[in-house]
């Protein structure tokens, strides 16, 4: 019997920063060699790089600093340690996403990934070549396969290495979260485990990266697609496995399988380290952003606090006239309750100088949304000028069911850097709030309980102009996230003038959400890299 020591690297890297990630992977190596001296340390894709490294992959120098990286790992390995490490590499004039398998200070050998996604998020055929052959190699006496990430999506690659002798693959990844991510991810390579009759370990990334997160849970299956090992979620850490291998089976032990989080679990998760590290990794001091008394600005504080923890969040209640005692009153109490700065700058005088100045332009109108923008306005310019002084990021707190249909304002409440739930519908930003107070309460009840409203106008609720939003949203997800047609939302028993309505308002406002903040990604298709649709368009909802 051979007993592979396999150390899953389960990072968060830096896209573009070649040193800080090479020097992680050079620690964890010394680390592994430390408990193993023929340990075998798996890392994720595009670990050198990070990912996704979009057009940084067209700069000249990237050949140079995946040579210099690689060079430094070689260098430091002088035990008898294994890495199998993901960087891009150019060969003969062509860019590949490569694997390489690194040992006793050389590059034994390099597997070039054959399966390119191009969809959702991804769009990797603008940048990389797509390899053909397989990469089995002998590991410590043990046939070894090497894939990466999409390739365990498809039937090809798998079949390929079980049929040139592999009794094991080590499949690299880089694969984002979004909701019921994971178990689509379980169920799929134990499909290509037990087709293949081969033992898979799953090796994934974790950390923010812009709009995405990604999540880890690094795992491992059996020949005959049992879950047998799986690292947390959401966390970075290293996590050893044993695999025994002997003429007729291949075991894999020694990680429990770590009990997965729920859904809600998984998705505050996703959320605040998404808010960490676009905020740690983008060098910002800390945060600030609008409490309205409303609840999405109470869920966005929440993960903010969650986030950066309450010296680094600064909350801001801008009231006027319309803006209610409850309001005040509910801001300041979840302020106090998570214990971050709370401050109150009515926008009164601020709005009465700027109808002033727009006197003769009004004349002879009627007051209509113009008025109700400028009360965001003014709250927008407040928060800039405070992140412009202290060098915070402004984090707004439209949710995705607002930025669908527009019911938002550009250069007024859309002013920010980051906007934590572009991607969370409004019935699940109710849901989040309950949630996030079983962990400790601190968002107050009767904002949870209170209708939705802007505050805008006198008596003004979100359903005067916008369906409930248990409808609304269900129409949202059919359209934005399933593709269906107009027709086919109605079909399912959707009202005929809600549906066409919602439509209407979601194509029409493709010009705010290319001017809004990014977002945290959290579902199958958010508004950002998932969705590209033209702003000019003669499309039409009976199309």
């Amino acid at each position: 019997m051979t007993t592979l020591n396999i150390l899953m690297a389960q990072m968060n890297t830096l896209v573009g920063d070649f040193q800080g990630n090479t020097a992680q992977v050079v620690e964890a190596i010394a680390r592994a060699q430390q408990q193993h001296e023929q340990a075998v340390v798996v890392f994720p894709e595009l670990t050198l790089s990070g990912y996704p490294p979009e057009d940084l992959l067209l700069r000249p120098s990237i050949e140079l600093r995946v040579n210099q990286a690689l060079e430094t790992i070689c260098a430091a390995m002088t035990g008898d340690a294994y890495a199998v490490i993901g960087y891009p590499r150019r060969e003969n004039g062509e860019l590949y996403n490569v694997a390489g398998v690194l040992h006793r200070g050389k590059v034994l050998a390099e597997y070039h990934k054959q399966s390119l996604p191009n969809y959702q998020v991804f769009d990797e055929k603008r940048y990389f070549t797509a390899g053909s052959e397989p990469l089995v190699l002998d590991i410590a006496g043990v046939p070894v396969a090497i894939t990466i990430c999409e390739d365990i999506w498809e039937e090809g690659p798998t079949a390929q290495a079980a049929a040139i002798g592999a009794r094991l693959m080590l499949n690299i990844n880089s694969s984002p979260y979004h909701r019921g991510k994971r178990d689509q991810r379980w169920l799929l390579v134990s499909q290509r485990a037990r087709q293949a009759g081969l033992p898979i370990v799953y090796v994934n990334q974790v950390g923010g990266q812009d709009e995405l997160v990604f999540d880890g849970g690094s795992f491992a299956v059996s020949s005959d697609g049992t879950l047998v090992a799986a690292a947390p979620n959401f966390e970075a850490g290293e996590y050893w496995l044993q695999v025994d291998v002997d003429p007729q089976s291949a075991i894999i032990s020694g990680l429990p399988v770590c009990p997965p989080l729920d859904e809600f679990a998984a998705t505050w998760r996703a959320l605040v380290l998404g808010v960490r590290d676009y905020v740690n990794k983008n060098r910002f001091s800390g945060v600030v952003l609008g409490l309205s008394g409303g609840v999405d600005s109470a869920l966005t504080l929440a993960v903010a606090v969650d986030a950066l923890g309450p010296e680094r969040v600064e909350a801001v209640m801008m009231p006027f006239r319309y803006t209610s005692q409850m309001s005040v009153e509910d801001a300041a109490l979840q302020s106090d309750t998570m214990g971050v700065s709370h401050k109150v700058i009515s926008i009164e005088s601020i709005y009465e100088a700027f109808m002033a100045a727009l006197k003769q332009e009004f004349a002879g109108t009627e007051a209509d949304t113009t008025e109700e923008n400028l009360q965001a306005r003014c709250r927008g310019v407040l928060l800039m000028s405070i992140s412009n002084k202290k060098g915070f990021l402004v984090l707004t707190t439209g949710n995705k069911s607002e930025m669908a249909v527009g019911y938002s304002t550009l250069y007024g409440d859309m002013a920010g850097g980051l906007d934590v739930l572009k991607d969370v519908p409004k019935t699940l930003v109710f849901d989040l709030c309950r949630y996030r107070n079983t962990l400790g309460h601190c968002i107050p009840q009767r904002v949870i309980d209170r209708p939705p409203s802007a505050e805008l106008a006198p008596d003004q609720k979100d359903e005067d102009s916008l369906p409930p939003y248990e409808v609304l949203d269900r129409i949202l997800e059919l359209y934005v996230e399933e593709d269906y047609s107009a027709e086919a939302i109605i079909a399912t028993g959707m009202d005929r003038e809600q549906v066409q309505r919602v439509i209407r308002l979601v194509d029409l406002n493709e010009y705010k959400r290319r001017q809004a903040p990014i977002g945290v990604r959290i579902t199958q298709r958010g508004f950002g890299r998932d969705r590209r649709y033209p702003i000019t368009s003669g499309w039409t909802i009976g199309d």
